[in-house]
């Protein structure tokens, strides 16, 4: 079955705790050339916080996803092509497992199945927030990434694995026994791309990189360069 992400090059990920670069406009970033934005943070977001991205995006034609740290931020909007709700198959307190997800179903009588999906998040930067906050076991070889990868596609049926870094770039040979370790499912990689050589580099072994603090500290003109970057990597792979 195909779905929205298999023919994505590059995310931008949206922190709603955080202010744009210098005179960046919402316009402006939904025309940096990315394939989709995602609407998400770790700490300190509320829905309000969403919601203001969400309404100032909406008028562009870019696909728009909330990804919710947990179940008090996710909002109700017909702007929202969809929810990419992770889930740290690598996390030590079993609440960002499966509890988070619990919560939400608890809460939410009429959960819209259609437009959410599941992201199997393989966190391994152990200084990143999200690390601490879902006490992650981020001390893993290549060979590690590559079975939770596997896992993740053949025993629990996830068609989006996220191998995050999270502000520091990361091992290309790990992500790479990522990619090869799945048979269809799109692999997303995030952390540390920060101009045309980074995306075009990890590019060269993720499907779908995701660019987010880039936007907020140096704006969207660097943003398109990692757009550019990620896809002249994807159109020198043998099979493009």
């Amino acid at each position: 079955m195909s779905t929205p992400w298999d023919d994505w090059d590059h995310v931008l990920k949206v922190d709603p705790d955080k202010e744009l670069h210098a005179d960046d406009t919402f316009e402006d970033v939904c025309a940096t050339g990315t394939d989709a934005i995602e609407i998400g943070g770790t700490l300190d977001v509320t829905a309000d916080k969403m919601r203001r991205v969400v309404d100032a995006c909406e008028a562009y034609d870019v696909p728009l996803y909330q990804e919710p740290s947990n179940p008090g931020v996710v909002i109700d909007s017909d702007a929202l092509d969809g929810y990419l709700v992770p889930t740290v198959f690598n996390a030590g307190d079993p609440f960002w497992v499966t509890g988070a997800h619990k919560e939400w179903v608890r809460i939410d009588d009429d959960l819209d199945w259609e437009r959410t999906h599941t992201e199997a998040y393989v966190v391994l930067n152990p200084e990143a927030s999200v690390a601490r906050l879902t006490d992650a076991d981020c001390d893993l070889g290549a060979d590690d990434v590559a079975a939770y990868a596997r896992v993740a596609e053949r025993m629990f049926g996830q068609d989006l694995v996220y191998v995050e870094y999270s502000g520091t770039f990361g091992d290309v040979e790990v992500v790479g026994a990522a990619r090869d370790a799945l048979d269809d499912a799109t692999l997303f990689y995030g952390g540390g791309i920060h101009d045309y050589e980074s995306a075009r580099e990890m590019g060269a072994h993720a499907d779908t990189i995701v660019v987010g603090d880039l936007l907020h500290d140096e704006g969207v003109d660097a943003v398109r360069e990692t757009v550019e970057g990620v896809r002249d990597a994807h159109a020198d792979l043998p099979d493009a």
